[in-house]
This record gives structure tokens, sequence and C-alpha cells, in this order.
């Protein structure tokens, strides 16, 4: 391969960006002390919070494995030429270009699902098994990875063979006629999801008639919502951790909660929740998500274009022809600083919408963010959340802001 300057762009990119999140880590780590934050005190005992700290330590300690793992198998991949020789096998079976392409790319997401899986059991079983917050049986697991796979086989082999089609076939406007087709099919489905995909690995069956339906029933109404159901999911099917959102366009939206959150929190804590999730159907949060999300796929399938033929990108891989597929896989590396740019600015962006949610909440609850405040102490108690997180971290991670920051201005100690 050729040590040109992409591929010092490439490697130092990757390097500096490992040593970043590393970094992040590291200094998350030294924030944890056995104090217990003030706007937490009440609530939650000294041992309450030590597991809290003994579950962020854990969670450190396997991301900085398996994050050195995935960085040394890269690096190890790369520097053997597994690029190139994964693609003289596959050219040297298949000539046409869909199938060499989903062939090519599917083996190396194969191969990088077989080397993650061991990480996701012991994440599953061990490290949220240990602390009290997995509920997934070895079937569930076993039978949620089968149906992933399916799924990504035909929705994204699917996506996969009508891109290389476009950028095969279409000229120059390649990349205007995959943004049109991706965006339809990112569309399509967001509307079909509710319905046909999520109920493949849970159940749904609808809120129970009494007081807390009432309630929610007269929130939709005073603030607008065009509420069709409210239902319940098996969330504890699978973690002890609770959570809700809702679905569907139009008159078809939906509010889901899991049963654990309907089991643990009061009636009060579950509307100020429900208001939490009204709110950023009200404050257009989900449509902004969605062109934005659309508008730098439109970006990125330009910038594909420009760089799937660059004769240096695949030298630096030790790649011989330029082809669609593998300049595909090469373009996400080369890519790397500007996925990150990308993803801090989307956690910017969801952080400032979350803030604003909040703030419908509190107004939505007459004007009180106690009920909020307490849903979120809950919350982070019982999912054994990080109280402390350091601001790196949270700039290059979080797409909610630190909880203790959320409790401070629903409940108004911060201007």
């Amino acid at each position: 391969m050729e040590h040109n300057a992409i591929f010092w762009i490439i490697l130092v990119t990757l390097a500096s960006h490992f040593a970043v999140e590393r970094l992040s880590a590291h200094l998350t780590r030294t924030r944890l002390t056995p104090k217990v934050p003030p706007e937490f005190e009440a609530v939650c005992p000294p041992e309450r919070y030590a597991r809290m700290q003994a579950y962020t330590r854990d969670a450190l300690r396997f991301s900085m494995v398996a994050a050195s793992f995935d960085f040394l198998v890269l690096l190890g991949f790369w520097f053997a030429g597994g690029f190139a020789a994964w693609e003289r096998i596959v050219a040297a079976r298949l000539t046409h270009p869909i199938p060499a392409g989903l062939a090519y790319l599917g083996g190396l997401a194969a191969a990088s699902a077989a080397l993650s899986l061991p990480f996701e059991w012991y994440s599953t079983f061990r490290l949220d098994g240990r602390h009290g917050l997995n509920r997934t049986t070895p079937r569930t697991f076993v039978l949620d990875r089968v149906k992933g796979l399916v799924l990504a086989v035909v929705l994204g082999g699917g996506l996969l063979a009508a891109l290389i089609a476009f950028y095969r076939w279409t000229g120059a406007f390649a990349w205007l006629w995959a943004w049109g087709f991706v965006a339809a099919v990112t569309l399509f489905l967001q509307y079909v999801a509710p319905t046909v995909l999520m109920p493949l690995f849970n159940r749904f069956w609808p809120l129970p008639e009494g007081g807390l339906r009432d309630a929610l029933t007269a929130l939709a109404r005073r603030t607008g919502f065009p509420l069709r159901e409210i239902l319940v999911m098996d969330g504890s099917r699978r973690s002890a951790r609770g959570n809700a959102f809702f679905t569907g366009f139009g008159s078809r939206k939906r509010i889901v909660l899991f049963d654990t959150l309907v089991e643990k929190h009061p009636t009060p804590e579950l509307v100020a929740i429900t208001a939490h999730e009204i709110g950023h159907h009200r404050r257009g949060h989900v449509w902004i998500g969605t062109v934005v999300g659309l508008a730098q796929t439109g970006a990125l399938l330009y910038l594909l274009q420009a760089f799937v033929g660059h004769g240096p990108l695949f030298a630096a891989f030790g790649v011989d022809s330029p082809s669609f597929h593998v300049g595909l896989v090469l373009f996400g590396l080369l890519l790397t600083p500007a996925q990150l740019v990308l993803r801090l600015a989307g956690n910017a962006l969801s952080r400032r919408h979350e803030r604003q949610a909040d703030a419908f909440a509190r107004e939505a609850m007459d004007g009180d963010g106690t009920p909020l405040a307490d849903a979120l102490r809950r919350l982070a108690m019982d999912n054994l959340g990080n109280l402390t997180p350091h601001p790196l971290t949270v700039v290059l991670h979080a797409s909610h802001p630190p909880v203790v920051e959320r409790v401070r201005s629903l409940e108004g100690k911060t201007p």
C-alpha cells in the first residue's frame, strides 16, 4: 500500500479520535467521588450512589477494552492488506457490480458482527447482569440478533444494491438520485416501523383504563397533541431500565411507555415524562432531526461521488482497482473527522431540544417542574446513571444534558 497523504490523514485521524475517546473516559472516571450531588441527597442513599458509580466504573473499563480491540483489529486488517485481499477474493468470483458489492460489504459487516458478538454478550449478561439491569434471556438475545440479521440483509442489502446501481448507471447526478431514494426509504421506515418493525422485537398493549390513562388523555387534549393510542411496551423483557417515546405521523401518533416505567413511577411523574415527549412533537424536533439528517446524508452522498473513484484513496489501502463498494468503505474511514464534527453538532442540537422539551413539560404541568425532576431522579437511580460526567464526555457523546443540570433547571435553580 502507498503511504501517501491520505494514508497519513486517515491514520492520524483514527489515532487522534481513539486518544480523545480514552481521555474522555479517563476524565469522567476522575470525577467519580463518594459525595452525592446536592440535588440527589434527599432521595439517593450513599449505598445506592456507590452502586451507580460502581456500574459507571465497570462500564468505562469495558468500553476501554472493547474500543481498544476494535481499533487494533481495524489497524491490523488495514496494514495486513485485508481490504485489498477481500476485494481480490470477491472479484475472482463475482463480476457483476451489484452482487460483488453486496458480497464485499456483507462480508465485512458479517466479520464485524461476529467479532462484536462476544462483547455484546458480555455487556448484556455480565456487565448489566452483575449490576441488576439485565432481564434478557439467552433465547431473546439470540432471537434479537437473528431478527436483526434478517432485517439487515433485506433492508440494508436492498439499500446498498440501489446505491450501487445509482452510482454506476445514473451519471453525474447519481448522488441526487441516491439521496432521493434514501430520503424516501427513511420516511417510509419511520411510517411503518411502529406497526411493522417494532412489534418484531417487542410486545405492545393498550394502557388499561384508569387514572393514568385519563390523566394522559387530558394532557394530550390540553397540549393539542393528536393522540391516537397510549401503549405499554414490554421493556422489562430485556432490561430493568425505563423509557418513553412517541411514534407515528399525523393522526396516527402513539405514546409508548415501558412497562418498567409504569411499574416504578407515580402518575404525576408519568404525566410529566409524557409531557416531555409531547414537547418534542410540539416544538417540531422530530421533523427538524429528520431534515437535518437528510441534509447531512445528501452532503455525504455528494462527497462520496467525488471520492469514490479517487486513486490515492484506494492506493492508501493497497487496492489496485477502484470500485464503488470498496470506495464506500474507504470513504467512511476518510470522513472520520467530518463524521465526528457532525456527531458533535447533532448531539449539541439534541441537548438543546431536550432542554426545550423539559421547559415545555414544566409549562404543561402548570409551571411546576418538580414532577419531571423527581422522575429524572428516579430514572437516573434505577438506570444506575452517571451523575457527574466530564464536560468532554458530554460534548462527545451526550444526546441529553447531564441529569443534575436538568433537575436544577426544572426546579429553577439555574438562570
